[in-house]
């Protein structure tokens, strides 16, 4: 395995002081997603072109013209301001650092730098059109809840293949899909077999779901064709984070399982479109999942000290559904339940010699916890349709139907530290596209 021995974690700096205040007045409000402890990058739009922001409480700090105005500066900056971040993401985290620093130290509230430049550079995010980060150079979708496995084997009355405890189960998902919150949901056409039929026909998808799911995106230093990667590098080319919805077209999926998910999952994989660095998640991170004594032992190339101390990450997530009346939250769960970090999901990505490319867009599946309530998609809600789900209304749900809106959010806590969120990652069933 390639790499450098220990990783070099990321300090805690003034940057995550709880103390610290804007004098951007939304950034302090209570419950923001995005106070000064958090600026997240994304890419926005309201109606001047396509370029890099970072969020800051109900405004987007438009780098560009921070950058015109010679208020920030250095390659980070430079790489941060156009229609996609992949240049950001290739940056050291060294330069990060540096530029978050400096974004916080000019908006922050007894800051010195020049407030009236600073100011001009904000723009109303309700004004603007948050779009995809960067192209995914390439989407894997994990599957990296032992909860989520264990009960869709036993919902499905068979034993759950033994991989499941000795490696972060994957497949290679269709980049081309992923889009960014609010992109409408289309039902896909497909081939399956209706519930109590023999016969495959071909419509639309009668079983739609969700999957409540966390995703990260990569940087450097990435690896060549043929080079893995050991836990200590693969930490260090996680760049930040979003949310991230795979939406799985059950009957579909389940019809075509030869090989693995193709169509049943290839026809759109929402993300929430603010990337939250690892640094602003470094005051949340937590030991990774450990095992029991029935459970087989982590494979020396994933296993790391490192990681077990530090490896996953509390970050609180939910699930709303909306189907007229209303947000109801059916789901409740947590990133720290994962059965495999994030670090051992890009590390067992190369460990054949598959390189990883800066842009790659990593997800953990279905982050479903042991309780009920972190039960992270329908078919496992509803015991694959057995137990309806009843909303507040009185509406069932078995699957999503045509109109329904589905908004995944999360929040990172810890204790002594400001929270920080991700944004929505919402979408709106629409009805499949009529035969042509």
């Amino acid at each position: 395995m390639s790499g450098t021995g220990a990783p070099m974690p990321i300090e805690l700096n003034a940057t995550h002081d709880p103390a610290r205040r804007s004098w951007v007045g939304s950034a302090n409000a209570s419950g923001t997603e995005f106070p000064i402890q958090n600026l997240p990058f994304g890419v926005f739009d309201e109606g001047k072109g396509a370029r890099g922001g970072v969020a800051l409480g109900d405004r987007i700090i438009d780098l560009s013209a921070l950058l015109a105005a010679g208020l920030i500066s250095g390659p980070a900056a430079e790489a941060a301001c156009g229609a996609t971040l992949l240049p950001l993401f290739a940056q050291p985290r060294r330069a990060m650092s540096e530029l978050r620093a400096a974004l916080s130290d000019l908006y922050r509230a007894d800051g010195e730098g020049d407030r009236r430049a600073a100011e001009t550079a904000l723009v109303p995010m309700a004004e603007a059109d948050l779009l995809m980060p960067a192209k995914p150079a390439a989407f894997t979708d994990f599957c990296t809840s032992a909860d989520h496995i264990l009960r869709m084997a036993a919902n499905g009355g068979r034993a759950p293949q033994p991989a499941w405890a000795t490696l972060p189960v994957a497949y290679n998902g269709r980049a081309s899909s992923v889009a960014a919150s609010g992109t409408p949901v289309i039902r896909p056409v497909g081939q399956f077999v209706p519930r109590g039929a023999e016969r495959m026909v071909v419509g639309p998808e009668p079983m739609l779901d969700f999957e409540l799911e966390f995703g990260a995106w990569l940087g450097g230093p990435v690896n060549h064709l043929g080079e893995s990667v050991d836990m200590a590098r693969a930490d260090e080319m996680l760049f930040g984070c979003c949310l991230v919805n795979d939406w799985s077209a059950r009957a579909i999926q389940f019809y075509e399982m030869l090989l693995g998910p193709h169509l049943g999952k290839s026809f759109l994989t929402t993300i929430s479109p603010w990337v939250v660095t690892m640094e602003a998640l470094a005051p949340f991170r937590v030991p990774g999942r450990g095992r029991t004594a029935e459970q087989p032992e982590v494979p020396a190339y994933l296993n790391d000290p490192f990681d077990r101390a530090s490896g996953g990450l509390n970050v609180e997530l939910t699930a709303e559904i909306d189907t007229g009346s209303g947000p109801a939250t059916i789901v409740h769960t947590n990133v720290a339940e994962l059965f495999w970090t994030l670090a051992q999901m890009v590390t067992h990505q190369a460990s054949g010699g598959a390189p990883l490319e800066t842009g790659d867009l990593i997800a953990t599946g279905t982050v479903s916890g042991a309780a009920d309530e972190a039960r992270a998609c329908l078919v496992e809600i509803t015991k694959l349709g057995q137990e309806p789900l009843t909303l507040p209304d009185g509406t069932k749900r078995v699957i999503l139907e045509d109109g329904d809106t589905l908004t995944l959010r999360g929040k990172a806590t810890a204790e002594g530290y400001v929270p920080i969120g991700f944004g929505p990652c919402s979408g709106t069933v629409m009805p499949a596209r009529a035969a042509s």
